[in-house]
């Protein structure tokens, strides 16, 4: 069974080599710098993530030339790219919609391979996603609300912030979903 990380791993690894081949550091600076929510993870996960995808043939792996690493005096870096199989099963993830999409760890991934992810899939995830912030939303003015003086002022004033930052995200959120639907109705040129 893989476990929910596990499974945004793999999807933010093959989305990243889906434009060009890349060796593990590579890989690692990508999904920390760009991916936010892999900011605390180790090498430790990342190389079981490729060794399988490797076992399954959703990439391939070539060695640089040995000449080559001997004159840079540093040690062979293997590079990780693609396989015809391995777009195939891209595709078909980016193509669920599943509500633990929407969440908080794996939204910001689907998000940054949304190029390459159907319009409509596109729509029903940003929805799912603003309709779960909306939700928390409530939950935070409920508790602010209610416990303004029951807690202290800066505990109040994470909460308030907290609520500032889910209320910018839904405004953005609902700016997109309104882009894309004008993007779906607009006729094609």
């Amino acid at each position: 069974m893989t476990t929910r990380r596990a499974r945004i791993l793999r999807l933010a690894v093959l989305g990243l080599l889906q434009d060009t081949p890349m060796h593990g550091y590579e890989l690692r600076k990508h999904l920390t710098t760009e991916l936010g929510v892999f900011r605390a993870f180790s090498y430790g996960s990342l190389y079981p993530c490729l060794r399988e995808l490797l076992d399954e043939e959703l990439i391939s792996q070539q060695d640089p030339p040995t000449q080559q690493t001997m004159s840079l005096n540093r040690r062979s870096r293997i590079i990780y790219q693609l396989t015809p199989e391995g777009r195939q099963h891209l595709r078909r993830m980016l193509a669920e919609t599943r509500p633990a999409i929407s969440d908080d760890e794996c939204f910001g991934v689907h998000f940054a391979l949304f190029g390459s992810t159907r319009a409509d899939v596109r729509l029903r995830i940003l929805e799912e996603r603003r309709e779960r912030l909306q939700e928390r939303l409530e939950r935070f003015r409920s508790v602010t609300h209610d416990s303004r003086q029951r807690v202290d002022p800066y505990t109040y004033e994470l909460r308030r912030y907290g609520a500032e930052s889910v209320e910018r995200e839904v405004r953005w959120l609902s700016d997109l979903i309104r882009r894309e639907r004008e993007q779906a109705a607009a006729p094609n040129t």
